[in-house]
């Protein structure tokens, strides 16, 4: 929100010597967040107020452009045309003397200066008050202003815009002054008040009542402990009695709207312009101003922090309903674009139907014009968390849902209103009716009761005696002090009707803390108890992490939540168990709404973004949790707040609670081995997603089991099962081509997806024993069945050999015509090794007998 400090100021008594910079110290100490500070006044050198006196347009060109004769003041400094056309080598185009001369006798006076500026907006007239920037004068940005020959024109100096004086953002058109607000020559600083300064100020959420002047002049009261006056104040307001209802109005649903307050305006000149002090504050806050009614009703939102709606009586057809949208209806905004309704949208409608999509934007049927003389002002209170859905259903954030969705004070429904009527009838000539609507009611905030050394226990810090009444009370909160039955102090407070966020004892607590400075609450950290370290469970994930990036890979964290249609491009059956997910009732992506039960789904996107963007040798790793309910999830139990939950009750909340495994996934693509000048490099295939299981397995302190396996998304021949101690933990080999090319992922890549929780710890990990006695290597071909599995073989030879083999590794599959149809030749790399002395070529070569005897009574093996 953009605040201009002179308005900001205008309710609290200062000290002169406060300025912007202690103004911001102070929104920083407590917790509103200052964006930016824009300072005015950057312009430097003559600026003025000046009227147009005429204007010829230059059709010749592209774009619209005006040469304007503009009076600049009495006898300013500036060169006549004749003698800027011969400093810029050009012809007289105009007799300056005697241009100056007609002015003069045109206006009735002499010594009027006239200057003739190009200019590109159109949106003024003759006779209009405008700001000039005269040759000599350097704009925001440095800026240089000279006279200077354009668009075949003398152009002695610039008709500014709001944003080149760097008084806001809007650069649709110049400023033009409302008439009367000066006279041509006038200084134009004191006219723009260009020595204020803006502040930026983005307030917490829960602070809606701070998006206001009122409530930002508030705080500061707080903060440097100066006097505050409520603009707001029904007393200071003078709030008449109203005598009668200004217009039938009928609240059908009051849970969406609490109170609604109406005020007719008759007689309104609509086209009345807005006074130049109004306009200045609104484009000081970044709002442009647009008509009379419309710029009151800006004016008051921003002052009080409560949204305005006015209509146009003449189009209102009978009286006012609010509630629910129906089914079926449709409204045309203020923004002329036609919107069909949902049924939980709060609107207001008359005889005709839907008139206003209520809390967001007003109907266009309903618009005030310039022809418009009878007004009703509307000031209503609505539920926050509607007001917030309908904004973002229809994408309409306007500044009034904005606040509304933020809570409003509804105490100030009827003063707002009468503000603004008194506005109207000030600047635009309107009669006040006698009559006001005020329909429905909001119950005041409850109590909240609190020990009152309860923020000193909280913050470790004992504060001034009565600092806890004192603060409370400067937040406009209603104060009891009373004693308990243990003989402490209470306090007990009433929230003021603008704070529905003071609902506990740490919301006061909060409060006190924050206005008292949260730099006075000392930073010391207590002292940690003795701990025994990380878990066995932590180590194994960072050891595992490690050893992942220590092979090459990369880890990534993928988008947590899938899209359930993935499932079919994996080809998984309706009765998979990773199609049993839970489903996000408000996910951030409406396509991605399931906790995913995999990790593949999400590390597949993520290589798929980094191959469309030039990147195909990839090897890619996570670790985290996926979700799994199963098939007889427990429901949620819905607990009350009253209370704590009974142990029936967490053991409720606890078995609702699906599990959680932490699983790890490895993703490769492209060449796991780039070519070069070495050689023509290795493509990744199965066989690297089924070692990286290996080295997860070896970093866990496990030996991990390898068997043919078909799950999808792999395909069926190229699958690894993976198991540790014969429970079935994982998989890895090659994706099958349907999910490549369903996913638009780089052909043959692999990938690999281990359940880290199923691996077992180990019961305590002692150092591995090192043999200072050298190693026995032998190698066995057997001849076996097509279809043995060679991690079969493999522990069948581990276990026939005995305790002097320290490893076995496969290292030639081969098929072909000299071991015969249906069977294979598997070759093994034999360690053999004992831990307390040389072992002899016969005790090895007894040991590999032994191993070969166990594979040739179980599958039938025989040496090649």
């Amino acid at each position: 929100m953009r605040v201009p400090v002179s308005w900001l100021i205008e309710h609290l008594e200062l000290d002169e010597a406060v300025g912007p910079d202690e103004l911001v110290d102070a929104f920083v100490r407590i917790g509103v967040e200052v964006e930016d500070v824009q300072p005015l006044g950057q312009v430097e050198g003559p600026l003025v107020v000046g009227r147009v006196v005429e204007f010829e347009e230059l059709t010749e060109f592209k774009k619209p452009i005006r040469y304007c004769r503009v009076e600049v003041g009495d006898g300013m400094p500036v060169a006549p045309a004749d003698e800027l056309a011969a400093e810029l080598d050009e012809p007289e185009e105009d007799a300056g003397d005697e241009a100056d001369e007609e002015d003069a006798a045109e206006h009735g006076h002499s010594g009027i200066r006239t200057n003739g500026i190009i200019c590109g907006a159109s949106n003024f007239a003759e006779g209009d008050l405008v700001v000039v920037a005269l040759p000599g004068a350097v704009l925001p940005g440095g800026f240089e202003i000279t006279a200077r020959k354009t668009y075949g024109r003398v152009s002695e100096g610039m008709i500014c815009s709001a944003s080149e004086l760097g008084l806001g953002d809007d650069h649709t058109g110049i400023l033009v002054l409302p008439p009367g607000t000066a006279s041509p020559g006038d200084d134009a600083r004191e006219i723009l008040g260009v020595d204020d300064t803006v502040l930026e100020l983005t307030p917490t959420p829960d602070r809606g009542y701070a998006l206001s002047i009122r409530g930002l002049a508030r705080e500061l009261s707080c903060a440097l402990d100066a006097p505050f006056g409520d603009p707001a104040d029904p007393g200071a307001v003078g709030l008449p009695e109203a005598e009668g209802d200004a217009w039938p109005v009928t609240i059908e649903d009051p849970q969406g709207c609490g109170r609604f307050v109406l005020r007719r305006i008759t007689g309104l000149d609509a086209g009345a312009p807005t006074p130049w002090w109004m306009r200045r504050r609104l484009m000081l806050a970044g709002i442009r101003s647009i008509s009379l009614a419309v710029d009151v009703t800006n004016y008051v939102m921003l002052e009080l922090g409560h949204p305005m709606h006015a209509w146009d009586t003449a189009a209102v057809r009978g009286g006012l309903v609010v509630r629910r949208a129906r089914a079926g209806e449709k409204l045309t905004t203020l923004d002329d674009v036609e919107r069909e309704l949902d049924p939980d949208d709060m609107v207001i409608a008359d005889d005709s139907g839907v008139t206003s999509l209520a809390g967001v934007m007003g109907g266009a049927g309903t618009e005030i014009g310039l022809d418009s003389t009878d007004v009703l002002l509307e000031a209503a209170h609505w539920d926050p968390a509607s007001i917030s859905r309908t904004a973002r259903r229809h994408k309409l954030f306007s500044e009034a849902a904005k606040r509304f969705e933020r809570f409003t004070d509804p105490q100030l429904c009827a003063v707002a209103v009468e503000l603004a009527a008194r506005l109207l009838r000030q600047y635009g000539d309107g009669s006040i009716q006698p009559g006001r609507t005020d329909a429905g009611g909001v119950e005041p905030p409850p109590a909240v009761t609190m020990p009152i050394s309860l923020p000193d226990q909280v913050a470790g810090v004992n504060y001034q005696r009565g600092v806890t009444v004192r603060r409370l009370t400067q937040i406009g909160c209603k104060i009891t002090v009373s004693t308990g039955d243990d003989g402490k102090g209470l306090v007990t407070a009433v929230p003021p009707s603008w704070r529905a966020d003071l609902v506990q004892q740490a919301d006061l607590v909060e409060e006190v803390l924050r206005l008292e400075g949260y730099d006075s609450i000392p930073s010391v950290l207590p002292a940690a108890p003795a701990g025994r370290g990380l878990t066995e469970v932590q180590r194994r994930r960072r050891a595992v992490s490690r050893a992942l990036a220590e092979a090459g890979y990369v880890e990534v964290l993928p988008f947590p939540f899938v899209d359930k249609a993935v499932w079919d491009a994996f080809g998984l059956p309706e009765d998979d168990d990773r199609r049993q997910a839970v489903t996000l009732l408000n996910p951030l992506e409406a396509d991605k709404s399931e906790l995913a039960t995999s990790l593949l789904p999400s590390m597949l996107e993520t290589l798929q973004r980094n191959t469309a963007r030039g990147f195909r040798d990839l090897g890619l790793f996570h670790i985290g949790q996926v979700v799994l309910p199963g098939e007889h999830q427990e429901t949620v139990p819905d607990l009350g707040v009253d209370g704590r939950p009974s142990e029936e009750d967490l053991a409720a909340l606890r078995a609702a609670v699906p599990d959680q495994p932490t699983h790890v996934a490895v993703v490769l693509s492209g060449q796991r081995e780039r070519p070069g000048w070495w050689g023509p490099g290795e493509r990744a295939s199965w066989a690297d997603a089924v070692q990286a299981a290996r080295t997860v397995a070896a970093a866990a302190g496990v030996e991990l089991r390898v068997e043919a396996g078909n799950l999808p998304p792999w395909h069926p021949g190229r699958c690894a099962r993976l198991s540790v101690g014969g429970r079935t933990v994982g998989h890895a080999g090659e994706l099958h081509p349907k999910v490549v090319e369903a996913l638009g992922l780089p052909a043959r890549m692999a990938a690999m997806e281990l359940d880290l929780d199923a691996i077992p710890l180990p019961d305590g990990r002692p150092a591995p024993a090192i043999s200072a006695y050298p190693p026995v290597l032998l190698d066995v071909a057997l001849v076996v069945d097509a279809e043995v599995p060679s991690a079969e073989l493999a522990e069948v030879l581990r276990n026939g050999a005995g305790e002097l083999l320290e490893d076995v590794a496969l290292f030639d599959d081969y098929r072909g015509d000299q071991v015969g149809e249906g069977n294979r030749s598997l070759a093994y790399k034999l360690r053999f090794r004992a831990p307390d002395r040389t072992l002899t070529a016969e005790e090895a070569t007894k040991a590999r007998d032994a191993a070969v005897a166990a594979a040739a009574e179980r599958f039938g093996a025989t040496l090649r």
